[in-house]
């Protein structure tokens, strides 16, 4: 009976709250970052639909002459599950104006784009 008591096995209260500790550092640094990545993530949809309005702006324009504030003129329609609204607010026979406006995370999250290219984030959602 007296070798059962000795031999005990297991973890210690100190050894246990020390693992814990170590979670909660590893959590309280992986979480932010896993935000922002999943953040960025959905402003993918912004960069890649308003790619696509410039294309078939340029398109448009080529039939045309001029570009068009029209969606369904331009060939353009999102799903229903889409993050951002689009719109094309301004367009003349020599320029356009894109715009993707969306709710990420609570923040308003802007983005612009015209006929010479780059995109442009107004205001950004993802810190």
């Amino acid at each position: 009976m007296k070798t059962f008591l000795t031999n005990k096995k297991g973890f210690t209260l100190i050894e246990l709250m020390i693992v814990v500790a170590i979670i909660g550092i590893l959590a309280a640094i992986a979480i932010p970052n896993f935000m922002n990545y999943q953040c960025k993530a959905k402003q993918s949809e912004a960069k890649s639909n308003l790619g696509n309005i410039k294309t078939m702006q340029e398109a448009y324009r080529a039939e045309h002459d001029a570009f068009s504030t029209s969606m369904g003129a331009i060939g353009f329609s999102i799903t229903s599950d889409a993050r951002y609204t689009y719109s094309v607010p301004t367009a003349t026979s020599s320029t356009f104006s894109a715009q993707a406006t969306g709710d990420i995370n609570g923040s308003t999250d802007t983005w612009t784009i015209g006929p010479t290219g780059p995109l442009n984030n107004t205001a950004n959602a993802c810190k």
